[in-house]
């Protein structure tokens, strides 16, 4: 079963759905499984260098105030999944390109799991600038990437377009948010479902795959 999971690195929802996922698979693992992350950008048009966090908060829920009632909610929501978000420590907002760029790079090395949880727990607990590229080096580097190869790595253009393509993809194909998971080319399910969600999701790809072996082995 291969399933991609789409989603942002600055995702809150993202980081809850992602503990979500993960108590389903705790509660009925799945065998010979493939996760990939994909590139989503909640910001396609945010500027190169980020914006300061509260300035952006409060463009985008239009004041402060409303903001801090979302943070509220999702803080609640967080603990019941065992995360303790640290909004307040967040400073800017970034640019999350190059976050992505470093997910792809993991994913050469067998990488990805632990460095998407990196960033996750890097932004939404520390408050750390996933725009900054030493920070992204630093945290490939902390989870087992090479830190020359990453830095030359995300210092240049490579894959750049690739991410960008990926998310153009990801909204062409009518994802408009994010997490989105994506099992086996054939079913999708969006948001930060519960485990027994997933747990359906899991048993119609289980049923497809049983009835196309079934229609190979009648021919």
């Amino acid at each position: 079963m291969q399933i991609k999971i789409i989603s942002d690195t600055v995702c809150p929802w993202c980081f809850i759905g992602k503990r979500r996922f993960e108590r389903a698979l705790a509660m009925r693992p799945q065998e010979n499984l493939q996760v990939i992350w994909q590139p989503y950008l909640l910001n396609p048009t945010m500027p190169t260098e980020g914006m300061e966090h509260k300035s952006y908060l409060a463009a985008k829920f239009g004041g402060l105030e409303r903001a801090e009632r979302q943070n509220d909610r999702l803080c609640r929501t967080g603990r019941e999944e065992g995360l303790e978000f640290n909004f307040a420590a967040i400073k800017r907002t970034p640019n999350t390109v190059n976050s992505h760029r470093l997910v792809h790079f993991a994913g050469l090395a067998g990488r990805q799991e632990a460095i998407v949880e990196a960033l996750f727990r890097g932004f939404f607990f520390d408050g750390l600038d996933l725009g900054n590229l030493d920070i992204l080096v630093e945290i490939g580097a902390v989870n087992g990437l090479n830190r020359n190869d990453l830095s030359r790595y995300l210092r240049s253009d490579n894959d750049r377009a690739q991410i960008m393509a990926l998310d153009e993809k990801a909204r062409q194909e009518g994802i408009t948010g994010v997490p989105c998971y994506v099992v086996d080319g054939k079913f999708a399910v969006s948001g930060a479902q519960s485990p027994e969600i997933f747990h359906q999701i899991f048993e119609l790809a289980r049923q497809d795959s049983a009835e196309l072996t079934g229609q190979f082995a009648a021919e």
